[in-house]
């Protein structure tokens, strides 16, 4: 009796949540070893920490402008889709879908599995098929929620937001109550350069620009934004601020109470943090933590069906995908496609070979979407932007990407080999498909499964435009 159509619900708080609360998930809480591992020392870590934070914010003000040029959803699909043409915007969606998200989904997934288990567990390890078991439980019942309401899953991000800060403030307070008293004894040659290995730098921004990514998440819910001229660029502007100040604060604290060896032998970090500081809380972090990644993971379901969604209006991915529910309102067939790719991620992946790999995909592609920003603006100069940045921010955000991407070749060339081959093996697969139509009779038993599997769903074409 209703038109069938995304309505927006994203409001400057849910924004401003959905940002916070895809940001502040397990990197906090895992990638503090990775960046440690890789920098080699307290200083040169806390200087990574920092300059991924900053690297961030010029990444989300080139989003926040290609947010207002840009009226549609999608996020990196879409941006490089209308600036550097369909090719690379298909390559990006091929690898998106094959490794990007579904290995980063696993990582937040077994993260949160993981601290979940902790309490009952401690002081030993949780066994792995436990936290294999608990992780798919927990990815399942956030599908579930945003198959079933928009809504309901944006209220969810905003109340877990707010378990985010908290968790956050636990760990900060006693440690800078500890450094307050003078223990500073584990920031003793604190930029020692012996344990320095340059090749082995973009491994470290990986991990921690893992932490802080989904500094680009409102732009994939871009039609969904009530007034998202004026809250796209407010909420990415405080959010990235918030977390950059809690992350630092963070991360102080861990060295504060841990020395570098703990930190390096600790699974689990933040469990190893409150097992030092106080042992009263040890049941209560962890969970705290594992709040924190079902959290992510919500952000990531919600934004990346929506990427799905936009691909398939645009003739680049299987029609169902542009289909919504006719009750409920949500991308349905969208959200469900991820259901077996992570599975299968999620029972063979180990967490930090899983962020090296999708990592390389992740930070080309977010590369060629400024890149793409620039061209945009030499392209049409008459075009007005209510939020415009300067040049130099897209221009070396492009080029620290690129170098970065370049160089971690030499850092893990078999995990990056692998991210590479990904990505173009979508080239056959865009020229037989999508650049060379199928004939009717081929597209035939497409259409058959199309109109049985939209019966079965219950979902139908998006019947009013949202951009």
């Amino acid at each position: 009796e209703e038109a069938i159509f995304l309505r927006k619900k994203i409001t400057l708080l849910r924004a401003f949540s959905l940002l916070i609360g895809s940001m502040v998930g397990s990197g906090i809480f895992i990638s503090p070893k990775g960046v440690l591992k890789n920098s080699g020392s307290v200083g040169f870590s806390l200087v990574v920490w920092f300059a991924c934070g900053i690297l961030s914010m010029f990444g989300a003000l080139c989003y926040a402008e290609l947010g207002t040029r840009i009226t549609k959803s999608g996020g990196h699909y879409i941006y490089i889709l209308e600036t550097l043409g369909r090719l690379p915007s298909f390559l990006f969606l091929w690898a998106e879908f094959f490794a990007i998200r579904p290995a980063n989904s696993a990582v937040v997934s077994l993260a949160f599995g993981r601290y979940m288990l902790e309490p009952f567990f401690a002081p030993c390890a949780a066994p792995v098929p436990a936290v294999k078991l608990v992780s798919l439980l927990g990815y399942y019942v956030v599908l579930t929620l945003n198959s079933w309401s928009v809504t309901w899953s944006a209220r969810l991000q905003t109340a877990l937001s707010i378990v985010k800060l908290l968790a956050l403030a636990l760990i900060i307070v006693p440690g800078m109550m500890l450094l307050a008293q003078g223990h500073t004894e584990n920031f003793q040659d604190a930029f020692d350069r012996q344990l320095l290995v340059l090749d082995k730098l973009p491994l470290a921004f990986y991990a921690g620009m893992f932490a802080y990514s989904g500094w680009f998440q409102a732009s994939f819910v871009r039609e969904e934004l009530v007034r998202p001229e004026r809250n796209i660029p407010l909420a990415v502007i405080v959010s990235v601020i918030t977390v950059i100040v809690g992350y630092m604060l963070t991360n102080v604290s861990y060295y504060t109470v841990l020395g570098t060896q703990d930190v390096l032998a600790s699974p689990a970090v933040a469990v190893s943090f409150v097992q030092r500081a106080f042992k009263g809380l040890i049941s209560v972090v962890p969970v705290l933590v594992a709040l924190s990644c079902f959290g992510t993971m919500n952000g990531g379901i919600l934004t990346f069906s929506r990427t799905l969604f936009v691909a398939s209006r645009e003739g680049q991915w299987p029609p169902l995908f542009s289909m919504i529910h006719i009750r409920r309102h949500t991308p349905l067939p969208a959200v469900m496609l991820m259901f077996p790719l992570v599975t299968a991620m999620v029972c063979i992946g180990d967490i930090y070979h899983l962020m090296n790999f999708f990592s390389f995909s992740r930070w080309l592609f977010i590369g060629l979407a400024t890149l793409g920003l620039i061209v945009h603006r030499h392209r049409h100069p008459e075009l007005h932007s209510p939020f415009k940045v300067p040049l130099f921010v897209p221009v070396s955000f492009t080029i620290i990407c690129l170098f970065t991407v370049a160089m971690s070749f030499y850092s893990d060339p078999v995990n990056i080999s692998i991210g590479c081959t990904m990505v173009l093996s979508g080239f056959p697969v865009y020229y037989l498909i999508i650049h060379r139509k199928m004939s009717s009779h081929c597209r035939s038993p497409f259409y058959y499964l199309t109109h049985k599997l939209q019966l079965l769903l219950e979902v139908v074409e998006q019947e009013i435009k949202t951009y």
